[in-house]
């Protein structure tokens, strides 16, 4: 058996940097909110894997989850595989990445060919709510699956906003992932609308398929 030698710490965050943590704002939180006090993070890992309900509870009081519909218990089941989290709650991804929004930037990127960017939160906002607004008008409805053969773009990220926010399901297949693999993962009968980036071999190709859905390019 060949033994394991400790690497050298490359890093330790200072007491402040530590101060204003997150976890350490969680931890001040359940101490005030809770009376549960943990002396360090190896405590309160270990009460997270042993009170799983009670964790997660807090974790959706702490970090505000807004449920339009609650679930009755944190962890209905325990059976793995089968575990059932949340039973029976529903909420909205896109409504709470935009909960927070202000007047910076939302998004930084860049290319190969292209320098650093932003897209700002109005910018981004405004695109999702247009392109959920084409996709209704597509018939898209809670339930169906949006499929996207896109790479890592800003309007990838529109896109699934978009999908999300009026409870489409979105699956994503970047192009550099092989043919017949992303065809079978796209173009499956349970698609609905196919969505590309314009000018790629994709948007041909969903034009061709014999699934039963619709293609729509973003720029």
């Amino acid at each position: 058996m060949v033994s394991l030698v400790e690497g050298k710490l490359l890093w330790e965050p200072t007491a402040e940097f530590a101060h204003n943590s997150q976890v350490a704002r969680y931890m001040r939180w359940l101490k005030a909110e809770k009376g549960l006090d943990f002396a360090d993070y190896d405590a309160l890992w270990r009460w997270s894997v042993d009170d799983l309900e009670g964790f997660w509870s807090s974790m959706c009081e702490f970090l505000d989850v807004r449920f339009h519909a609650r679930a009755d218990r944190i962890l209905s089941s325990r059976q793995m595989p089968g575990a059932r989290w949340f039973e029976g709650a529903t909420l909205n991804y896109a409504g709470h990445v935009f909960r927070h929004t202000h007047d910076g930037p939302a998004i930084r990127y860049a290319s190969e060919t292209q320098p650093l960017r932003e897209m700002s939160w109005g910018e981004l906002r405004a695109q999702v709510a247009a392109c959920a607004a084409s996709l209704r008008e597509l018939g898209v409805a809670p339930g169906d699956v949006v499929a996207a053969y896109m790479p890592n773009i800003p309007e990838t990220i529109v896109a699934f906003l978009a999908t999300v926010s009026i409870g489409g399901v979105w699956s994503l297949c970047a192009p550099d992932v092989a043919t017949a693999r992303s065809s079978r993962r796209c173009w499956s009968p349970s698609t609905a609308i196919a969505t590309t980036a314009r000018r790629t071999s994709a948007a041909r190709r969903c034009a061709r398929s014999p699934i039963n859905c619709r293609a729509c390019a973003m720029s």
